[in-house]
């Protein structure tokens, strides 16, 4: 600038040109101001302010984790830290909840376990058939065969529902069962079901369609066993004679004697039929069931609608206990012959008590056969 004035007083003949000169350079000094400032000031314009995060992204893959720490652009301001943390816990908490629904369906795809082969599969569920009675008839030897076949599922125990505990509820039983598939058919066995007033009704409510299956024999052989059976447990009883008669010589039969009444069998099928047709129970030979296990299991499965797989490979005879035993399946070392109670040697009694019990039940089986359409020469 010292240098135009002194160049204005020199030559003031020349004053337009000079003044020109002055806006040129005054002009060419602008653009070098603003020259350097674009040139020095290009990282800061370069850079979007609004968006920090990507600023310190952008020096961490450019300057090294050093150059991160010292750099201002590095320093979140709070809102977009936390902006940033709830953003990425969101997106944690979505992918594990994604993880989370992938495992819950998978598992809930995959059946849970049971005691058929390696893994338990099905769910549980109330039972599709009950063996309801009768006591010391052979319930348990229909259970112990029927349960081999692959499509049938069933208690091990007597659950004693719908006699002893049904204000536990259908919850509670449907707890006691075990695992099934839909094809499986569950089943349980209480033989004291058959002569119990209550529980004709009872399992009507819980099902119309529940298959019942009663296994029947000579009630006077029946009584003589179910006698057996508490003596074992009761040696103190009184005799036989004293608890099946009121007065012997006159042939008054007590029938306030549960084992007796339990023979009675048209009588309390009467009561069943009151809530299930008869196509809905099937009776079993007891007789038949030890000389035929096989005839008797067969139609014992036509009956529950399943195909003919116990068949009279599965039994032999066992002379010693005078009854069927399955044989050795391949899971175990042994036969499988029912418990040391079944095939018991029953106590003798002389020929006159028999002759006055089938004198009794007789009306009450002739009644029984025609109720049933089958007769079972109970004499």
């Amino acid at each position: 600038m010292a240098c135009i004035l002194l160049y204005s007083r020199v030559a003031p003949s020349s004053y337009r040109h000079t003044r020109t000169c002055v806006c040129i350079f005054s002009l060419s000094l602008s653009l070098s101001y603003i020259c350097y400032c674009l040139l020095f000031s290009s990282d800061a314009i370069m850079q979007k302010p609004s968006d920090p995060t990507q600023n310190c992204l952008h020096l961490r893959s450019d300057g090294g984790k050093k150059l991160q720490q010292k750099s201002p652009y590095c320093t979140l301001p709070l809102d977009a830290r936390a902006t940033r943390e709830i953003s990425l816990h969101e997106a944690n908490q979505s992918n594990a909840s994604v993880n989370h629904n992938t495992v819950r369906n998978f598992t809930s795809d995959r059946p849970t376990t049971n005691n058929m082969g390696s893994g338990k599969f099905g769910n549980k569920k109330l039972p599709n058939a009950i063996i309801v009675g009768v006591k010391k008839g052979g319930t348990r030897a229909v259970l112990e065969f029927i349960r081999i076949h692959p499509d049938v599922r069933a208690v091990g125990t007597e659950t004693h529902f719908f006699d002893r505990n049904y204000d536990r509820g259908l919850d509670w039983y449907r707890c006691l069962m075990p695992r099934t598939m839909e094809s499986q058919i569950t089943m349980e066995k209480t033989p004291s079901y058959f002569v119990t007033r209550e529980t004709p009704r009872r399992i009507s409510a819980m099902s119309r369609d529940t298959k019942l299956i009663v296994v029947v024999r000579d009630p006077v052989t029946r009584v003589i066993s179910d006698y057996t059976q508490t003596l074992s447990k009761t040696p103190d009883i009184p005799s036989f004679q004293d608890l099946a008669f009121q007065n012997q010589s006159l042939g008054l039969v007590d029938t306030s004697w549960n084992a007796i009444r339990i023979g009675m069998y048209a009588l309390h099928l009467e009561n069943w039929l009151r809530y299930f047709p008869l196509s809905q129970i099937h009776f079993v030979n007891g007789e038949r069931l030890i000389t035929d296990p096989a005839g008797e299991l067969a139609r014992v499965q036509d009956f529950l609608g399943l195909k003919r797989i116990v068949t009279d490979k599965h039994f032999y005879f066992n002379r010693t206990k005078g009854f069927p035993c399955l044989k050795k399946p391949e899971s175990s070392s042994s036969p499988r012959c029912l418990g040391k109670s079944k095939g018991r040697t029953h106590i003798q009694i002389d020929h006159d008590t028999i002759e006055q019990l089938r004198d009794f039940y007789r009306p009450y089986n002739v009644k029984f056969y025609e109720m049933v359409g089958q007769d079972f020469r109970w004499e």
